[in-house]
């Protein structure tokens, strides 16, 4: 499974350096100078180069020459981008990481997004609520979006007075929501 780590943004400067918009909790580690970024297959930049007629394709795979922070983003020149140019046909293209690359986290209470989406969620009853389609990071917790089972989602907060156990070899996320939380 392919894991977002960074999504290329605007330019920075004239000699190939972008911008990225950090996805992972590792920055330091996953953009480090000699590092191997695959790009997201489906991006699809505009057409951009120096030779008339002749589209840019975005390599699939790009390497970390230097990375540095600045202003709450990370700043990146990656081997072979030199100008400013092919730094724009690059914008939105996704950097990711394979899931089998990434060491599962040393803390047994922590968890990775691609770990946990797919579990089945149900009560401490065994009541099958739904599954997990996906984690967002708000500023004031994580949140578990719940596939139910007709359909629609439901936000649940992923605090441990809500969601007291995850059962990763069981497949399972078990949650004790409060009266109307799924009902929103």
């Amino acid at each position: 499974m392919q894991l977002v780590v960074g999504r290329i943004g605007k330019p920075h400067g004239v000699r190939g350096e972008v911008t990225v918009e950090v996805r992972t909790d590792e920055p330091e580690a996953r953009f480090a100078p000699g590092t191997v970024l695959r790009t997201e297959p489906g991006a699809t930049p505009p057409p951009s180069t120096d030779e008339p007629g002749v589209p840019f394709r975005v390599p699939a795979e790009l390497t970390i020459e230097e990375a540095r922070f600045h202003q709450g983003r990370v700043l990146i020149a990656f081997g072979g981008i030199l100008d400013r140019n092919t730094a724009e046909a690059l914008r939105g293209t996704l950097l990711v990481v394979d899931s089998a690359d990434v060491a599962p986290p040393d803390d047994p209470e922590e968890f990775h997004d691609h770990q946990l989406v797919g579990l089945a969620v149900v009560t401490p009853a065994g009541e099958r609520l739904g599954e997990v389609a996906r984690i967002d990071h708000a500023p004031s917790s994580d949140l578990l979006v719940l596939r139910r089972p007709e359909g629609r989602t439901a936000l649940i907060p992923f605090v441990r007075a809500i969601v007291p156990e995850v059962d990763l070899a069981g497949g399972r996320v078990i949650v004790d929501p409060p009266a109307g939380l799924l009902d929103l």
